[in-house]
């Protein structure tokens, strides 16, 4: 039994971590421990509360784990601007990971309203 694999937001936030993981191998060394880490941190973080939240017998402990995937998204989204800025990313891989990130977040509201609802 594992329900969060029939979940859209967990899939997508599955692909972003590989995109996440690909785009920072160009970071600089020395953001190894630093923004590297911290974005791929935040982009696991996402799928992770998502699939422990869906195991949870509650919609309420279920949303609640969704509150910290959202969290995460709030994360992330800080990492790739700062990661732009600092020019870690081009424009399009900024836009590209932003894009992604902003349909997995409408994703996890719109389960989380779903779930709050019933």
């Amino acid at each position: 039994m594992k329900p969060h694999r029939n979940l859209k937001a967990w899939s997508d936030s599955i692909s972003l971590i590989k995109e996440v993981y690909l785009v920072t191998k160009s970071f600089p060394k020395e953001e190894l421990f630093g923004t590297t880490s911290q974005m791929r941190r935040a982009a696991l973080s996402i799928p992770l509360n998502i699939a422990e939240g869906a195991a949870r017998t509650s919609k309420k402990e279920f949303a609640r784990f969704l509150d910290i995937s959202i969290g995460s998204i709030a994360e992330l989204d800080t990492l790739l601007i700062i990661s732009f800025e600092l020019e870690f990313l081009s424009n399009e891989e900024f836009h590209l990971l932003n894009n992604k990130l902003d349909l997995i977040g409408k994703l996890i509201y719109g389960l989380k309203r779903k779930l709050l609802s019933e």
